[in-house]
């Protein structure tokens, strides 16, 4: 990354990058169409290669090919050219404003992308399946010297690393489909450190002796995302009463154990652009019947509703490794069903429900009707990424495939203008519009569960990414 944020989450640290941008430093130029990155000196790929700005203008090239499956192109397809006047200076030209660019470009954002290296890439047609996916090259603190498929990765320390030779000589990461299994070896410290536990476990989790449980703020949120193209859920009616009928604080309840919190929208109380001016959902089963029999929709002699003899179902995408998701569409099928409407489960590979279009992705190519999923992003509040029209995709991450022109407008301005107050205001409006329309139903807003070893030394987590200091770590 050029540019990470430190602990807080709140301040922009520079990693790949010398210095942050700003309009203060003349990073940022004065019209904000012009963003200066310049380089750390001595940086080297892990094959000993020279870290150069040409591999960040190939990499911006490479998210802009259209060869390339990529997961979006929000903010990077907003960039006219890349400049690069010498080996450690990167120049971005915009086609227009942008305001989370330094947090979107190559940083901590809605889609982050590492930067690649251009002399093992750049001769290629496309980088979609070739052996570098596999054996990655990067300039990190720890290269692969093992993948061993389905079972663990085996990372040694780099100690070129342009920030400091790591502590720690080696890290296996282990693939362990059952959470239980997990548990149990962080029991026995087999297991240092779980990549973010269950909400379910927290209570388990904070009995066990030598084990350190972080509960960590992010900008984040849990939700089911609603297929906007495929009837009935095309009626915002329809979506609506599906918001008046899924019980949230049930869900936060009986699902995260006290790790979470019930969650009004898309963003979270501790972020600048909360909203408070919105449409909100609390159970009422009187007006979802009403709501959904303004769409046409009249109980049947079994109790389901049916419109034009055709009964209303709805399948339920959801990941299948995931057991709070798993218990927690069982409940929302038996919410829906108490107005009506029939929910058939489903469940996915993650790899598959989450895959990009061109890669057969269920909720990126709209193979779904509800879809439960999450979203995590940076320290900007900024979603167009996710509910834009021009964010369908394969241009960005709206799986919803909702579009609101006038929310469109107020996207725009969010993103036109670096002054945190017109920002805020544009947030306002949106959160408006998307609680009333209600593409995608945010549950809740999670706290991100870390379980480590006490023996583990420096591990920091900041709200966006867990290992920003992984050359620190030591025990």
């Amino acid at each position: 990354m050029l540019v990470s944020v430190d602990v807080t989450g709140k301040k922009q640290v520079p990693i790949l990058a010398e210095t942050v941008p700003t309009l203060e430093n003349g990073g940022i130029s004065k019209d904000g169409l012009t963003i200066t990155y310049h380089l750390r000196h001595g940086i080297v790929w892990h094959d000993g290669t020279k870290f150069t700005s040409a591999d960040v203008a190939f990499s911006w090239r490479a998210i802009m090919n259209p060869s390339n499956n990529v997961i979006g192109r929000t903010g990077y397809e907003l960039v006219k050219s890349v400049d690069t006047p010498d080996p450690t200076t990167a120049v971005f030209h915009m086609k227009r404003r942008f305001s989370p660019a330094v947090n979107t470009l190559f940083g901590e954002s809605d889609t982050p992308y590492a930067v690649v290296p251009q002399h093992l890439l750049a001769s290629l047609h496309d980088i979609n399946a070739i052996p570098f996916n596999s054996n990655p090259v990067g300039t990190g603190p720890f290269k692969i010297s093992e993948w061993v498929r389905g079972d663990h990765l085996t990372l040694v320390a780099n100690d070129a690393y342009f920030l400091g030779k790591p502590k720690l000589r080696r890290i296996v990461v282990r693939f362990i489909p059952d959470e239980n299994t997990e548990i149990n070896q962080l029991r026995t410290h087999d297991v240092d450190w779980q990549f973010e536990a269950s909400p379910q476990e927290y209570q388990a989790l904070k009995t066990i002796p030598g084990l350190n449980v972080y509960l960590q703020q992010t900008n984040q949120y849990e939700r089911v995302e609603m297929n906007t193209l495929h009837p009935p859920l095309d009626d915002v009616r329809v979506r609506q009463a599906i918001a008046y009928v899924v019980d949230r604080k049930k869900l936060v309840d009986d699902l995260t154990f006290g790790s979470a919190v019930a969650a009004d929208q898309d963003l979270p109380p501790f972020m600048w652009a909360h909203a408070t001016d919105i449409t909100r959902y609390s159970p009422d089963l009187g007006k979802a019947k009403a709501l959904l029999a303004q769409a046409g929709y009249a109980p049947g002699p079994d109790g389901m509703l049916v419109r034009n003899g055709r009964k209303l179902v709805l399948e339920l995408a959801y990941t299948s490794t995931n057991t709070t998701r798993r218990a927690g569409v069982v409940q929302i099928q038996s919410m829906l069903a108490a107005v009506g409407i029939r929910v058939e489960v489903k469940p996915y590979q993650g790899a598959l429900l989450f895959a990009a279009a061109g890669e057969g992705g269920i909720l990126t190519g709209g193979k779904y009707d509800l879809g439960w999923a999450g979203w995590v992003s940076g320290i900007d509040p900024d979603n167009s990424s996710v509910v834009t029209c021009a964010a369908r995709p394969p241009n960005g991450n709206n799986s919803m495939f909702y579009c609101n022109a006038r929310m469109d407008v107020a996207e725009a301005r969010a993103l036109d203008r670096f002054d945190v107050p017109t920002r805020k205001r544009a947030y306002a409006e949106i959160e408006r519009d998307l609680t009333h329309d209600e593409p995608q139903l945010p549950l809740w807003w999670p706290r991100q569960l870390q379980p480590v070893n006490v023996d583990l030394m420096h591990f920091s987590p900041n709200p966006v990414v867990e290992t920003w200091n992984a050359y620190l770590w030591d025990i």
